[in-house]
């Protein structure tokens, strides 16, 4: 029991949401999978940003420590003006129609990191590009995190999240409204590569209950199957609620730490709660 809530028996221990130097975390994919067994994680899914370039030497070191590892993505789209992530889970990462979207998808990271260099330089930041790039492992794949620890290496920040807080969100001088890919057709490259489709963290997208629902039946109507109820930025009584709501949507149960990085992480790798009584697990979908 926590608190008034039983939870499902966990037996076991299933991290099905991480990112490597591919994207943005700063352990190889090598690294990454090796802290996951140090950590007992028995069944992984490496889902880097809108790449799959770490898959294959995160599977080899995966079967070395006699792990299970699944193949993942988290896509980056625009619904209703807003920037959300869907996770593809088992996918294939030949696939055609999946590896043309991630392509279409990072050129356009690669023009968004312009300007938010651009947007840093008029308040008086010089060097953020350069600087991001440098701690991008991949230079396809940069991103805002890159940008946050470049400030911060440059003390303009004590942290990455006060970095996003004074610079990179909506109305500071490094925020870039950006269109990723439609919600449906991130959905459709998931699911012709043989892939399962998950919303990831929807609690981080504050969205209205009504938001939240039109959002749900536009997700199922695509194809998608899954939505993450127990994530590193998700209280327990948050995973409760979005328990509910893959209940009531059929939508199956997904969970993954989202870890990036020892020092920045909220939730090491491995280390997550078990999810609420009466979610069906992602995993009972797996082919």
């Amino acid at each position: 029991m926590i608190g008034a809530v039983t939870m499902t028996p966990y037996m076991p221990n299933i991290d099905l949401h991480c990112h490597s130097t591919i994207s943005d975390g700063v352990l190889s994919p090598g690294e990454l999978v090796s802290r996951a067994a140090e950590n007992g994680v028995e069944v992984l899914a490496l889902t880097d940003h809108d790449d799959c370039d770490g898959l294959v030497e995160a599977r080899r070191t995966a079967t070395l420590h006699g792990m299970k590892f699944l193949n993942g993505v988290e896509i980056s789209v625009t619904w209703r003006g807003r920037t959300l992530h869907i996770v593809g889970l088992n996918i294939d990462p030949e696939s055609e129609n999946l590896r043309a979207g991630l392509e279409f998808i990072r050129q356009g990271r690669i023009e968004r990191a312009g300007m938010i260099a651009d947007g840093l330089s008029r308040a008086g930041i010089s060097g953020s590009l350069e600087g991001a790039f440098a701690l991008a492992g991949n230079k396809n794949l940069i991103g805002r995190t890159h940008f946050a620890r470049y400030l911060v290496e440059k003390g303009y920040a004590r942290d990455v999240q006060a970095v996003f807080r004074k610079f990179l969100v909506k109305g500071k001088p490094g925020h870039v409204a950006h269109q990723w890919a439609e919600l449906s057709a991130a959905v459709g490259w998931i699911r012709t590569s043989g892939g399962m489709a998950v919303i990831a963290h929807p609690g981080r997208y504050e969205l209205s209950a009504a938001a939240l629902k039109a959002l749900l039946l536009e997700f199922k109507e695509a194809g998608g199957e899954g939505i993450e109820v127990v994530t590193s930025s998700h209280t327990l009584d948050m995973a409760i609620r979005f328990c509910d709501f893959a209940k009531r949507f059929e939508l199956f149960a997904s969970l993954g730490s989202d870890f990036h990085s020892p020092d920045e992480s909220r939730m090491d790798i491995g280390r997550l709660p078990p999810l609420p009584q009466g979610c069906r697990p992602i995993w009972e979908g797996f082919a």
